[in-house]
């Protein structure tokens, strides 16, 4: 489990490919406190730590992680959002994220604002539009963020200066792929009501 609160910007430093699965090897500023087995996310994706030098660390990613989300995407040099899993002692200061990506979007503008930028997004898939709330909470490459005038399949997001400045929405344009993930209460709703609307249905 994660808040969303993104803790550094970590670097691909290395990626092997093995049958179907995909290694990526990881630097970042809290190495030395990172342990085997740790789940960690990455661009707001649930990955463990399976290996770890005095340079990197290794996760591995599945075919399916790598359909559903951004991380197919990556290449070496590129930037992650990192975030390890909340402690019972933290503040939740976001919101609950599971590190499980529901969908990608497509960046469709980026506009700065007096010292701010808000971002416009356009989710891949069409059903995910009910999952959309004005105001409600979003993660956008594990970022947690409120949306923002949500119409369709499009929304948008506010980002404050320290937000761009510490996470990889700074390297974002129009045309980037970002992973998203709805808010779980949500999902939690919509997959009742589907349930009563089948029900009816049936009867």
């Amino acid at each position: 489990m994660f808040s969303g609160i993104i803790e550094s910007i970590g670097k691909i430093e290395k990626i092997e490919t093995e049958n179907t699965n995909v290694h990526f090897f990881v630097s970042c500023k809290f190495l030395d406190e990172i342990h085997i087995d740790q789940s960690i996310s990455h661009n707001g994706v649930c990955l463990t730590v399976v290996e770890k030098d005095k340079k990197v660390y290794k996760v591995t990613a599945i075919k399916e992680t790598l359909i559903r989300s951004n991380l197919g995407l990556l290449k070496t040099g590129d930037h992650v959002n990192l975030e390890r899993s909340v402690s019972a002692e933290m503040r939740m200061d976001g919101h609950f994220v599971q590190g499980h990506v529901d969908t990608t979007a497509k960046c469709i503008s980026v506009k700065e604002e007096n010292g701010s930028w808000y971002y416009t997004f356009e989710v891949r898939d069409e059903t995910s539009s009910n999952l959309m709330v004005n105001k409600g909470s979003i993660a956008v490459n594990g970022v947690s963020l409120t949306l923002v005038e949500p119409f369709g399949t499009q929304f948008s997001v506010a980002i404050i200066p320290y937000t761009f400045e510490n996470t990889n929405f700074r390297f974002f344009r129009p045309g980037s792929i970002v992973n998203i993930e709805f808010d779980i209460m949500g999902k939690y709703v919509v997959k009742y009501l589907e349930s009563i609307r089948e029900s009816f249905v049936k009867n």
